[in-house]
């Protein structure tokens, strides 16, 4: 008896000696198939487009039809979201985006990073759509200053076919500088990498993960050229050891990753064509674009420790191109097969789409011409859209001129009939309008800060009833309404409490003695001012070169109402970073 007591004992202390300390869960020699379906950037778009393009529905059906294929083939699926499920299409916005986490529900979501556009509203309101969510809602670097505790849960683990999978949800800590100050007075945004490291080292401790994910919310940078934002996926996979991160799934730079060649994207990806996504110190990054237009599809298999990406692509949800016809009328055509729509899906979605319709459909006006607001322009030149923005915040506080940031104006309006819907996709983050009464010294001082904000980025200064020539670190020639600025003469300016209170990195100006929040919502304001002065003539808010850029060692200008040719913006950041930084 004491013989086979030690002989079992020996045995013991020989398994225990043999097996690593961090043991893990899988099955030597067993392959492991498991595919992760991911999306990014919803931005509210819970229904299909005019084209019928996207929405929820047509989605729902490619997951379940790629999910029953995955698990045919002996593998399991897990879907997870880059974040931004809020603000940009008026039905959504209108119900704090209940109907897209309904859906996602639906759908099947496992998790979501939180993205910035989370806190367009008060964190009640995000409270509350953690509520209606089924699937975590994942930032392990956002923190409540007052307690100095996290807000969020950092991460969640799934089980998938044995394999034990962490997902870390990680969140831009550029947040609180484009979102609205108002809504950060008890949250403060660490370092996502810094983050990152030690929750992997934590699980890596505590809950030896087979595989390591990141949701995230940072943005994919070409070569980790980030520019004015916050560093990125690219960033933070360098940064890290290798083998930390098996992979990213991201958003918020709302591009389609498909590398060209390493460390450059395509730049024009057609849908339905091949998709390589990045590869940084060993980890792989992917990110489908925005609005559901695609579900990235990656499928893994995991043998003996070692993972393998064997197939990659991006699944296009009923996109279509505009062809026109012999006859000179034009069709909308798919790219790839048509996605009917899920009937379950429908049922849910149709009454909250009803219930939008109802408040929004109503002619408010019309144009004559088509009004300017694609983030392409906005955030490079002066366009007819913002001015009409601006007009209609001038004429409601009674203001000399206006600024307001470009990545603002949201949307474009078409030559038409103007709808209460058109408006709230232009406008739809519920910001106030604010005024302050400054003396023209004080404008002067203004001015050469936000209108040297880097092109290219949401921060870009749009203007009304100003003209001045900006060189990087200061302006001249500065008039407002036509008359050369005086220093002393007193000047009252119209913008957005966003911008008031610091937002896209603007000198505060609620200190100001003359400052005034009206508490009118910006939306309301410019519907007002449509109903007023309908039929709008899109020419008479046409910018005319009042707003021109020099480089200060240059002779030359350039007018920022002509788009800058890329080699050029390229060489103008550079000479100019140095100079900008001093100024934020």
């Amino acid at each position: 008896m004491l013989s086979s007591k030690k002989t079992m004992l020996a045995l013991l202390t020989l398994a225990f000696l043999s097996t690593p300390i961090a043991a893990q869960a899988w099955v030597k020699d067993r392959v492991y198939k498991f595919t992760v379906l991911h999306t990014n950037d919803h931005h509210g778009r819970f229904w299909q487009n005019e084209h019928d393009e996207y929405g929820l529905a047509a989605q729902k059906t490619m997951m379940d039809q790629i999910k029953y294929d995955v698990q045919a083939h002996g593998g399991a699926v897990l879907i997870l979201s880059g974040g931004d499920i809020n603000t940009g299409v008026p039905e959504s916005d209108l119900q704090d985006a209940e109907p897209d986490f309904r859906g996602m529900n639906l759908i099947g979501y496992d998790a979501m990073a939180i993205g910035n556009h989370e806190f367009d509203n008060p964190l009640s309101v995000l409270r509350q759509q953690q509520k209606w969510a089924k699937f975590p809602l994942l930032s392990a670097n956002i923190y409540q200053k007052s307690t100095g505790k996290r807000l969020f849960q950092p991460y969640a683990l799934f089980n998938r076919m044995g394999l034990k999978i962490a997902v870390i949800g990680l969140t831009t800590d550029d947040t609180a500088k484009i979102g609205n100050p108002e809504n950060f007075t008890d949250i403060v945004f660490h370092k996502p990498a810094t983050e990152a490291k030690a929750v992997v080292e934590e699980l890596r401790q505590q809950e030896k993960p087979d595989v390591i994910i990141a949701a995230t919310h940072m943005g994919h940078y070409d070569n980790g050229n980030h520019g004015s934002n916050a560093p990125g996926d690219v960033e933070m996979a360098r940064e890290l050891p290798p083998g930390y991160l098996d992979m990213i799934v991201g958003g918020h730079s709302q591009d389609p990753v498909c590398m060209a060649k390493e460390n450059v994207k395509q730049a024009d990806y057609v849908p339905g064509t091949p998709c390589q996504p990045d590869r940084q110190n060993g980890t792989w990054i992917v990110q489908a674009h925005e609005w559901g237009k695609y579900i990235g599809r990656a499928d893994f298999t995991f043998l003996n420790g070692k993972l393998t990406l064997e197939h990659y692509e991006l699944v296009p949800i009923n996109l279509r191109h505009k062809v026109t016809n012999s006859d000179g009328s034009v069709s909308w055509v798919n790219y790839t097969q048509e996605i009917a729509k899920n009937p379950a899906m429908m049922k849910l979605l149709t009454p909250f789409q009803k219930k939008g319709e109802a408040q929004l459909q109503v002619k408010i006006g019309s144009v004559n011409g088509h009004l300017e607001g694609d983030r392409s322009k906005v955030r490079f030149v002066q366009t007819n859209l913002a001015r009409l923005l601006l007009s209609a915040q001038m004429e409601r506080a009674g203001a000399d001129f206006a600024v307001m940031s470009g990545g603002g104006v949201r949307d474009s309006i078409e030559a038409g009939d103007i709808t209460y819907k058109d408006v709230l996709k232009v406008q739809p983050f519920g910001n106030t309008l604010v005024y302050v009464d400054m003396k023209g010294s004080e404008v002067e001082k203004y001015l050469a800060v936000v209108a040297n904000k880097q092109v290219d980025s949401g921060a870009y200064a749009q203007f009304a009833n100003v003209s001045l020539t900006a060189d990087g670190s200061g302006v001249s020639d500065i008039k407002i309404k036509g008359e050369p600025l005086q220093a002393d003469k007193t000047y009252r300016m119209a913008t957005l409490n966003f911008n008031a209170t610091g937002g896209d990195g603007y000198p505060v100006i609620t200190q100001f003695p003359g400052y005034v929040n009206t508490g009118f919502v910006d939306a309301e304001v410019l519907k007002q001012y449509i109903e007023k002065h309908s039929p709008l003539d899109a020419n008479a808010f046409a910018p005319h070169g009042e707003i021109s850029y020099r480089r200060q060692d240059a002779v030359t200008e350039t007018k920022a109402e002509e788009p800058p040719k890329k080699w050029r913006l390229a060489r103008i950041e550079l000479a100019m970073r140095e100079a900008w930084s001093s100024l934020f």
